[in-house]
């Protein structure tokens, strides 16, 4: 259990440097940033993603989930702002592009992993 945590939380670094990569308003120090980044964003998907959640229920429920994006942006954008100038994101457009992103390249690598167990 401990090391499906550790696996994802690599992948997901993986993920944010590929974007890093990318987007040139996405920038990241190096792949430690981008470690720190995915804890803090797996921190933040525990705690704060599910009253975000709850707190846009109605439009959630209007867009059929879409605003789901939206606020996975915004936890991209807190965790920008948590780590100050080792990451930085230049506009809520790159981190909403960025968190679709983010999220596919997650998913093809969780998925490869999986495969490979």
């Amino acid at each position: 259990m401990l090391l499906r945590g550790i696996i994802s939380l690599v992948l997901n670094a993986v993920a944010l440097i590929a974007v890093a990569q990318i987007f040139d308003s996405f920038q990241l120090e190096g792949f430690g940033t981008a470690l720190l980044a995915s804890l803090i964003l797996a921190i933040l998907n525990i705690f704060v993603k599910p009253i975000l959640v709850i707190l846009t229920l109605p439009i959630t429920v209007i867009t059929f989930g879409l605003f789901l994006i939206v606020i996975n942006a915004i936890t991209l954008m807190i965790t920008q702002a948590l780590i100050g100038p080792d990451f930085i994101i230049e506009g809520f457009g790159t981190a909403f592009i960025a968190s679709i992103v983010i999220s596919l390249i997650s998913m093809i690598l969780n998925s490869v992993v999986r495969d490979i167990r």
